[in-house]
């Protein structure tokens, strides 16, 4: 998902600012109510859910902007790994369902329900364990307007400066069923997904994967038929509006040559090739620093939106209004690309381990900054980072949690802080254990192998505990309490020190006296030694005179004083 609400609201009211022409009325922001089952999207699954599985996905939908509307048909092809009498779907219940069949043969009307958001379709013959299905529902209605996307989830019905249909989707923290019926948790990601969508005449629709044709009907509506691989069930994306297309191509050090395609507002096409001339340094950085771009096959989309962003596989929402800052590139771009790495090809679970989407996504940007310009925009854009952590909740609590259990701080989540701790907490790591091996270990992560090429990896799962023994294995050491506290514990370990005569104690501090032996840098009148921390402390001869200067390269994260005290001073950012 894109940084935290916090550091964004000004760019994102200025970003949909760009309409000039008012919304339609018909429908308004947050309406139709979604129930608190729809809202939810992850979290605690029924066996029955759980033991399905989505083959193929085939949705035909149609999107009627001036009544902001779908109509849509899905067919599922699913699998299940335990007996089912029915079968659970999550949808929208402001969508409602006009028929379904099963391996083509009707149900009756009263063979399901849908009171709540979850879809209960009662079988005429039972599926055994490994049987498969196929499903047709047929639905529409009025979809739920998001109210501040992408941070609050739904359509977004926009217009273009020329008064022309804008519209886009964005489903992460509430879900796919907010506009198709699917599986609403990370493992009911489809193997395959054929996307028809269509469209008023003059409209066009990129969505995810590769376009297959378009066909053009008498009163010039066109449907887009697209096929993409394994895409989240969030990141199934609409996207609709009188687009100009921009491709190109990069020729990958693997070998490969990977599609390019940005799709923008008429009227824009100077700021369009600027961000465009972005894409090929972009990829070459993460092919470098992380492994192949996953999804060479199909394509690496970006499309303008009337919202900030999101990372819609092979189609990431762009609506940063091409705005560089002083880091000399477009952040919003880099950071969304990230995610076709860091949570499209590896996806987490569970949503509890989100921090290995953001924080890793978050930490793309300076690494990229300093691959660009090297240590000290690293370190000036790591220290922004660096003041907004919060310490208000572990970035991981064990359990299994919905997207917006973890996202939402005032839902007791960590929030902001899987993006900018978890991206200290990766900067700390690299800092211990080396660029090479902390390369390693992003690579294994990725693509659950070390040595990832063109057509010998898949999309992957991926959990804390993997990650920390992945760490464990490319070091030879175990680093568990490491994560303990870092990712556990909300508090920051403390360094204390104290000076008697010509010695310096250093001791950490952490949450329930949790053991954390971290090496720590002491520079002494301008000489930098490091100090082992075996048992969490260590003493040293330093001249009663000298200069100490402790982490003075700052690569560690530990509590701060000093940024406690701008965070609590009701001036700041004045």
């Amino acid at each position: 998902m894109e940084v935290p609400i916090a550091a964004l609201l000004l760019l994102a009211a200025s970003t949909l600012a760009l309409s000039a022409a008012p919304a339609l009325a018909q429908v308004k922001p947050g309406e139709p109510p979604i129930t608190a089952l729809t809202e939810a999207s992850g979290g605690p699954i029924e066996p029955e859910r759980a033991a399905l599985r989505l083959e193929h996905v085939d949705l035909a939908i149609e999107v009627f902007p001036e009544t902001r509307r779908l109509a849509g048909t899905a067919t599922l092809a699913l699998t299940t790994s335990a007996p089912q009498r029915r079968l659970l779907i999550d949808l929208d219940k402001n969508l409602p369902v006009s028929a379904i069949s099963v391996d083509g043969a009707p149900l009756p009307r009263t063979n399901w329900s849908n009171p709540e958001g979850r879809l209960a379709i009662t079988l005429i013959r039972p599926l055994a364990a490994g049987a498969r299905a196929v499903v047709k529902i047929v639905y529409g209605g009025t979809p739920h307007v998001a109210v501040r996307a992408p941070w609050d989830d739904g359509m977004v019905w926009s217009k273009t400066p020329e008064g022309q249909p804008w519209i886009a989707t964005t489903a992460q923290g509430y879900g796919c069923d907010l506009f198709w019926p699917c599986l609403d948790f990370p493992a009911g990601e489809p193997a395959k997904v054929d996307l028809h969508i269509t469209v008023p005449k003059g409209l066009s629709a990129p969505s995810n994967g590769v376009l297959q044709k378009v066909d053009t009907r008498a009163d010039g509506r066109t449907t887009w038929h697209w096929r993409a691989n394994s895409p989240n069930p969030y990141s199934v994306a609409l996207n609709v509006a009188p687009y100009v297309e921009m491709k190109g191509s990069y020729k990958s050090r693997f070998g490969n040559t990977i599609p390019l395609y940005y799709w923008y507002l008429p009227g824009r096409e100077e700021k369009a090739k600027g961000l465009f001339a972005e894409f090929a340094p972009v990829v070459e950085f993460f092919e470098s620093n992380v492994g192949p771009y996953p999804w060479s096959d199909e394509k690496l989309g970006v499309v303008e939106t009337p919202h900030l962003g999101m990372e819609h596989q092979t189609i990431n929402a762009y609506g940063n209004n091409y705005r560089k800052t002083a880091d000399g590139f477009d952040w919003l771009f880099q950071h969304e690309l990230a995610h076709e790495w860091f949570g499209n090809q590896m996806s987490v679970s569970n949503w509890d381990d989100f921090w290995l989407h953001e924080g890793y996504g978050q930490y793309m940007q300076p690494l990229y900054g300093r691959w660009r310009e090297g240590e000290a925009r690293y370190a000036a854009m790591m220290e922004v980072f660096r003041n907004q952590i919060t310490n208000q909740a572990p970035i991981v609590s064990g359990e299994v949690r919905t997207s917006d259990d973890v996202y939402e701080a005032d839902k007791g989540g960590p929030g902001g802080d899987i993006y900018v701790k978890g991206a200290w907490v990766l900067h700390t790591l690299r800092n211990l254990i080396g660029d090479k091996a902390f390369k390693e270990v992003t690579t294994r992560l990725v693509y659950g192998r070390p040595d990832p090429k063109p057509g010998n990896f898949q999309p992957r799962f991926a959990t804390t505990p993997e990650y920390i023994r992945i760490v464990n294995q490319v070091t030879g050491k175990d680093l568990t309490w490491f994560f303990d506290v870092y990712l556990r514990e909300a508090a920051l370990p403390e360094l204390l020190q104290t000076r008697e005569g010509d010695r310096l104690t250093l001791r950490w501090k952490t949450p329930k006296d949790k053991p954390f032996p971290l090496p720590v840098e002491v520079q002494i009148d301008g000489k930098v030694e490091t100090v082992a921390m075996s048992g969490g402390a260590a003493s040293i001869a330093v001249p009663a005179d000298a200069h100490v200067v402790l982490d003075p390269a700052s690569r560690i994260l530990k509590r701060s004083e000093a940024v406690e005290a701008a965070q609590r001073d009701p001036h700041r950012g004045q």
